[in-house]
């Protein structure tokens, strides 16, 4: 009789403790500690252990996220290998719309500026046009290639679509009709990204023939080639003024794995080169010149590294590692201090960059 009476007095007191244990666990999660590297004025690289409040937002994706782009300064829109498109809204961690109609994994998104409107590619070969506001269908369905689609650009009035494969092939589409205007095929030429210029009639691509090939949109011709690198080309982004441009290499254990700064102007040159990754560079991007007294770039890589780099010097200025992540896939600028980084293993990663000691970067959120 004893014997229970003890017992019953245990079982209240162990469901407290595994009660207490559970709000404990979750406290924990919601602490993040993290290693990362600082580049002090005086040239000396710190390695500084960071813990820092960090966010689990609900998850856009069930699995790897192959692309995000920013739709304005609170949406993003994000594909991946569960084949769904999703719009979601990163400032309050809520899933927006989810759009369905790829029948395999989406590979690239693409935004129209100041609208409500993207556009998304597939390994099912189709380009699927999407609104916000609309249907959860697609508002048009482009079939025009043999192959899956690797690259999205839209045109700067709007009115175009440029569209690369590994099919070698690059379309031009009509937005408003959905229909392939012109058609341009290069021997070899697997495209891997496609950019358009603002405010120019041109195209920037790049290749896993390790080139980089600057189109002009009208008749869809070759108009530059850009000296040959060694490593297949992955990426590429234009700077906002279109003066210069940014491809990233491909590569394995520090060979490779660099991203190059080139001029889009007259020369057309080499400007400068940025090596510091260990795996292949996936995305780049300029950041908005309101960040840093100097201009600046960032790269994910398949490391799962973000750095961040000096753009005039090549100088590596900060690396962030997001343990756990495996390779980072994508990277878009979500406003004009944060940065969205897409990944195979934790979904889409919240960063935000903070120069008011230095020019550091912090992971705050992850959905």
């Amino acid at each position: 009789m004893l014997l229970l009476k003890c017992q019953l007095k245990r079982a209240p007191l162990q469901k407290v403790l595994c009660t207490f244990c559970a709000m404990m666990g979750k406290l924990q999660s919601k602490l993040k500690h993290g290693t990362y590297k600082y580049s002090r004025p005086d040239g000396i690289i710190e390695e500084r252990i960071q813990t820092k409040a960090f966010q689990e937002y609900s998850p856009a994706h069930v699995d790897t996220v192959s692309t995000v782009a920013a739709l304005n300064s609170d949406l993003c829109v994000s594909g991946g290998k569960d084949k769904t498109v999703v719009a979601y809204n990163w400032k309050t961690g809520n899933v927006v719309k989810r759009f369905k109609g790829h029948e395999r994994e989406i590979t690239k998104v693409a935004c129209i500026p100041k609208s409500n409107q993207f556009f998304s590619a597939s390994r099912d070969r189709m380009v699927m046009m999407w609104d916000l506001h609309g249907s959860s269908q697609p508002r048009q369905q482009l079939s025009g290639h043999a192959m899956v689609v690797t690259g999205l650009a839209v045109g700067p009035d709007l009115s175009q679509l440029c569209t690369g494969s590994r099919d070698n092939t690059l379309l031009l589409w009509d937005v408003g009709t959905g229909q392939c205007v012109e058609r341009a095929s290069v021997s070899r030429n697997v495209v891997t990204h496609l950019c358009w210029v603002p405010r120019e009639p041109y195209i920037l691509q790049t290749s896993e023939d390790k080139t980089i090939r600057l189109w002009d949109s009208r008749g869809l011709q070759v108009a530059h080639m850009f000296p040959t690198k060694q490593h297949i080309q992955t990426y590429c982004e234009v700077s906002v003024d279109g003066h210069k441009c940014i491809s990233c290499s491909s590569g394995f254990g520090g060979e490779g794995c660099e991203a190059t700064l080139w001029d889009l102007r007259q020369t057309r040159n080499r400007i400068c080169e940025y090596k510091g990754h260990f795996q292949t560079v996936a995305s780049c991007v300029f950041l908005p010149r309101a960040l840093a007294v100097m201009p600046v770039i960032a790269t994910s890589s398949h490391d799962s590294k973000v750095k961040i780099w000096n753009q005039d010097t090549g100088a590596c200025l900060f690396t962030l590692s997001l343990d756990g992540s495996g390779p980072l896939t994508s990277l878009a600028v979500g406003d004009t201090t944060s940065l969205l980084c897409a990944s195979f293993n934790r979904g889409i990663h919240l960063l935000r960059v903070d120069h008011r000691r230095g020019l550091e970067l912090q992971e705050v959120a992850a959905f």
